[in-house]
């Protein structure tokens, strides 16, 4: 007899998590509570309530959480420039800690004895989740499903859904995307098919938010965006909500072909995959974010503070986002944009997102010392000579002693 009465799961109503709703009613003979969140991902949610509750859920949590999602996860993320092994924006790894912090919450609601997620054993999605879940309520039990049946394949899932009589459109079933994707308002990721081979290049019709570098228009296009404490809070000197803001980065940068990106990463759990992934808005981003830090940061703070940023990438992209470490991270990134403010202009063109130029109250850059032309005596080149011989001491002392500088 299962100890388990009720389970929250994390429902997207497709194919994967309708399967799981049964399965769980089966294997563990408890009650399922759903719960989708939207969090940009493109498409209608609503319907996963219909499917619900033709799987007999009761209890049905269906979740606006676009502006939560940007403003308390993306945002922050983006004031540390954070990139994964050089390349990879974080889409995916961004999204879990906010749908495990509502999972949790939701159990609480509920009076659930367990979460439930439809995260495979080879992945780090599970990591994300189930780190998530045992920080914000230490005792939950997790239940995984890909690590405990022999549904293996998709046509076993189509095989259970026949015999469970689950509503699934047979009729599309062949129409299927090749591609594992996930999606939110930061990015969509592909994976599987013919990206499980590393030298294929991906089929064009593959992306679905951004037209090809080669089809973009020949005119660029100009924006200006708006930073207060290091968050953009308007476009064009519109103001707008952080989920406002992503939406219009995302069609602005995917009419112009930007954001594309195609690696070999390495996962938590200690394979290499080969992942695809659309991030138009987030690249315009990083680059606009850099440029006013360019202006506003000083020199030490800013170097500090890229040299946190791997570790910081590393924290978020293993699961660790709810862990002491990445609150101590992000005390010392959010102290570092205090004067992070101010305007920068990118011209988008052909998959690239140029700056152009940046102005702000709070710049560090003075022109009077800056000018090839005459300073009138703002800086003393001459000051410049001590200052190389005092920092070429210990190099000259070496040399003096005949140790090989080669």
């Amino acid at each position: 007899m299962s100890d388990v009465k009720k389970v929250v799961l994390a429902y997207s109503g497709g194919l994967d998590t309708s399967v799981i709703v049964k399965w769980l009613q089966e294997t563990y003979n408890c009650e399922v509570v759903t719960f989708t969140a939207d969090i940009g991902q493109g498409e209608e949610v609503e319907p996963a309530r219909t499917k619900a509750q033709a799987l007999g859920v009761k209890e049905i949590y269906i979740e606006d959480l676009r502006e939560e999602f940007v403003r308390d996860y993306v945002y922050p993320m983006f004031r540390a420039n954070t990139i994964y092994e050089g390349e990879y924006l974080l889409g995916t790894s961004i999204a879990r800690p906010l749908i495990a912090k509502r999972l949790i919450e939701i159990a609480n609601e509920t009076g659930a004895d367990a979460i439930s997620h439809g995260a495979t054993g080879k992945g780090n999605d599970q990591v994300r989740f189930e780190l998530g879940g045992y920080a914000l309520k230490p005792g939950v039990k997790v239940i995984a499903p890909w690590r405990e049946w022999d549904l293996t394949s998709r046509e076993k899932l189509m095989a259970y859904c026949e015999e469970h009589k689950i509503p699934v459109d047979f009729a599309n079933k062949k129409k299927k995307s090749p591609y594992s994707m996930d999606a939110n308002l930061l990015h969509i990721s592909y994976e599987g098919g013919i990206l499980e081979d590393p030298w294929a290049e991906a089929e064009d019709d593959m992306w679905r938010w951004s037209v090809s570098p080669e089809a973009a228009p020949d005119t660029p296009t100009y924006v200006e965006l708006t930073y207060e404490k290091g968050d953009i809070v308007a476009i064009d000197g519109e103001p707008l909500k952080a989920h406002e803001v992503l939406e219009k980065l995302n069609k602005l940068g995917g009419d112009n072909g930007i954001g594309r990106l195609d690696i070999v990463e390495n996962r938590y759990v200690g394979m290499k995959s080969r992942g695809c992934y659309e991030t138009p808005g987030g690249t315009i981003m990083l680059r606009a974010h850099r440029a006013i830090e360019s202006l506003t940061l000083d020199r030490e703070e800013a170097h500090l503070k890229d040299q946190l940023m791997p570790k910081y990438a590393e924290v978020i992209y293993n699961g660790y986002w709810w862990s002491p470490e990445r609150r101590m991270l992000q005390v010392a990134i959010d102290e570092t944009q205090k004067n992070v403010s101010g305007v920068v202009r990118m011209k988008l063109y052909k998959g690239n997102a140029i700056v152009v130029g940046r102005k702000s109250d709070e710049s560090l850059f003075d022109e009077s010392i800056a000018t090839f032309e005459d300073d009138a005596g703002a800086y003393d080149q001459k000051d410049a000579e001590g200052f190389i011989k005092l920092n070429a001491l210990r190099l000259r002392i070496a040399a003096g002693k005949g140790r090989k500088q080669s």
